[in-house]
C-alpha cells in the first residue's frame, strides 16, 4: 500500500508540531523518520496510523482518502518503543490477540489462529517459546513478539514508534539486521521512527530527515550522507569540524585560521558538486589527488598564502570536514596544516578516535584506522598537525 502526505499541519495548543509536511511513500518501502527530540516524526507516525488527526492536510492510502478513517479501518499494525504486551497473557496468546477480537464474520478458525501464530512465532524465531510469559523473556524476544503480534492482522502498512529503543547496543544490532531480512521476505511498506542515525542508515530504503516540524531532506542512505541538503542534515548526521574560510573572486576556497601554518599547497575546485570542494596537495610540482582517487580536471588552482593577507579580499565561508576527513602528521610537512595537541585517545574498534586541541582551546575529532594510527606513534599530550582532506561548503 502506498501513503501520500499532502500539507499536514498539526498543533497541541501553541506547538507547532507538524508545518506543511508532504511525502509520498511507496508500496513495500522501508522508510525511515529521523530526527531529534521535538521534530514532529511520532507525531506525523501517529497520523499515518490514525491515533492522531491532522488539523488539515491530506493523507491518502492505497490512492482512497484517509483522513475520516479509524485506526482499525486503515489496516496498520503498530510496534510501540516498550512492547505494550499483556503481562498475563502467554506469548502465544499476545500474538493471538488481534485475530481473536475480529468480529464474528472475519474472526479465523482455533485451528487457523493456532497455525498463523505458531508460523508468525518461528518467522521472528521464537519457535517453541509460544506457553512463556512477557517477563520469561529478554528484551529483543519481547520486541520480536510485539512485531509478531502486528503482523498477525496481515496489515497493508506497519508503523514502528522507536522499536528498537529501550534494548541495548548490541541487541538493538542484532535486531535491525534482522528487522532489514524480515523486510526483504516480506515486504510490507513501512515506516519506522528513530532518531539513531547508524539504525536509519542501516535498515531503511529511503530517509525522513526532520526539524522542528518540518521535512529537512529525503533520500536514500547514501544520498543524505554525500549529499546533505543543508548544514543541519549534515550536522545531525555525524560529528564534524568547522573551520573558517574565504573564496576568492575566482572562487577558489581558501583555509582562513589563525592557528594554520602556510605551506606549498593548491586548493582545487572540481566542477563543485552540492557544495562539495576537494583539496589537491602539491606534491614535487604536481598535483595529486587524496583518497586514491585520479587526478580530476583541474577548473581552479591557487598558491595558498598566508590569510591575514588576503582573506579581506574574499567572501567569508564557513567549512566543515568529518573526523574521517582529517589528515594527521607528527611534523608540519610542505603543506599547510593547524597545530595542535593531542589531548585524548579513544583506541576501542577499528577507527582510533582521537581529540586534538587547537591554540583556541577548540576541540577537533579526528578517526584514523587503527593500523596507520599505531604507524603514527603520537602519545597524549604530544604535538601534531592536521589539516582536513576534504571541505564541504554550505552557501
Amino acid at each position: 500500500m502506498g501513503i501520500r502526505l499532502t500539507n499536514i499541519n498539526k498543533s497541541f495548543g501553541d506547538f507547532t508540531a507538524l508545518k506543511d509536511v508532504s511525502l509520498d511513500i511507496k508500496t513495500g518501502e522501508l522508510i525511515a523518520l529521523l530526527g531529534p527530540s521535538g521534530s514532529g516524526k511520532t507525531t506525523l507516525l501517529r497520523i499515518i496510523a490514525g491515533l492522531e488527526q491532522a488539523d488539515s492536510g491530506e493523507v491518502l492510502m492505497h490512492g482512497e482518502q484517509a483522513n475520516a478513517k479509524g485506526v482499525r479501518d486503515r489496516n496498520v499494525g503498530f510496534v510501540f518503543q516498550h512492547y505494550a504486551l499483556f503481562r498475563h497473557m502467554t506469548i502465544f496468546e499476545n500474538v493471538a490477540f488481534g485475530l481473536r477480537v475480529r468480529e464474528d464474520a472475519n474472526r479465523p478458525s482455533e485451528n487457523q489462529i493456532r497455525r498463523k501464530v505458531l508460523s508468525l512465532l518461528k518467522l521472528v524465531h521464537l519457535e517453541g517459546l509460544h506457553s512463556r510469559y512477557p517477563n520469561q523473556l529478554s528484551g529483543g524476544q519481547r520486541q520480536r513478539v510485539a512485531l509478531a503480534r502486528a503482523l498477525a492482522v496481515e496489515p497493508q502498512v506497519l508503523l514502528l514508534d522507536e522499536p528498537f529503543g529501550a534494548l541495548d547496543s548490541k541487541v538493538r544490532k542484532e535486531l535491525r539486521r534482522w528487522m532489514r531480512r524480515l523486510h526483504d521476505d516480506m515486504p510490507i511498506t513501512s515506516v519506522f521512527v528513530t532518531h539513531d542515525q547508524e539504525e536509519a542508515m542501516e535498515v531503511a530504503d529511503r530517509v525522513v530527515v526532520m526539524s522542528n516540524g518540518r521535512i529537512e531532506q529525503v533520500g536514500a542512505p547514501d544520498e543524505v550522507w554525500n549529499k546533505p541538503s543543508n548544514s543541519f542534515v549534515y550536522d545531525f548526521l555525524g560529528n564534524y569540524n568547522e573551520f573558517m574560510g574565504w573564496k576568492d573572486a575566482k572562487g577558489v576556497v581558501h583555509l582562513d585560521e589563525s592557528d594554520a601554518r602556510p605551506g606549498p599547497v593548491a586548493y582545487v575546485n572540481e566542477e563543485p558538486e552540492e557544495g562539495f570542494l576537494r583539496r589537491y596537495p602539491l606534491v614535487g610540482g604536481l598535483l595529486r589527488g587524496v583518497l586514491n582517487r585520479k587526478p580530476a580536471p583541474i577548473i581552479n588552482v591557487q598558491q595558498v598564502v598566508p590569510a591575514e593577507r588576503k582573506s579581506s579580499n574574499g567572501k567569508p565561508v564557513k567549512l566543515y570536514a568529518r573526523p574521517h576527513e582529517m589528515l594527521i602528521s607528527r611534523v608540519h610537512g610542505a603543506e599547510e596544516a593547524i597545530e595542535v595537541k593531542l589531548v585524548h585517545i579513544n583506541p576501542a574498534g577499528a577507527l582510533v578516535k582521537l581529540e586534538l586541541e587547537r591554540s583556541s582551546g577548540e576541540i577537533l575529532q579526528a578517526e584514523l584506522p587503527a593500523d596507520e594510527w599505531t604507524g603514527l606513534m603520537l602519545k597524549k599530550g604530544e604535538t601534531a598537525f592536521v589539516r582536513p582532506k576534504v571541505f564541504r561548503l554550505f552557501d
